[in-house]
């Protein structure tokens, strides 16, 4: 696992371990995980988004035509 060191202003320190209190968490590296796992959930994969999946669900919806060879999409729409 990769270790690091890291500058951490006042106030984030303090966000870290109101975290680790909260969660009741052994260190300041498992709060950290904890924050990184929060952002990775809401920022990093919108794709899971219950919008994002409600948006798709009416693409597929929308207004879609069958057509059974590639000569009817040359026909117009009746």
């Amino acid at each position: 696992m990769p270790k690091a060191v890291v500058d951490l202003s006042e106030h984030a320190n303090r966000i870290v371990n109101v975290v680790k209190a909260r969660d009741g968490l052994r260190g300041k590296n498992e709060a950290i995980e904890a924050i990184v796992a929060a952002y990775e959930e809401r920022i990093l994969d919108p794709a899971l988004r219950p919008e994002f999946v409600e948006g798709l669900q009416r693409v597929r919806r929308g207004p879609f035509r069958a057509i059974r060879s590639p000569a009817e999409l040359l026909e117009s729409p009746k």
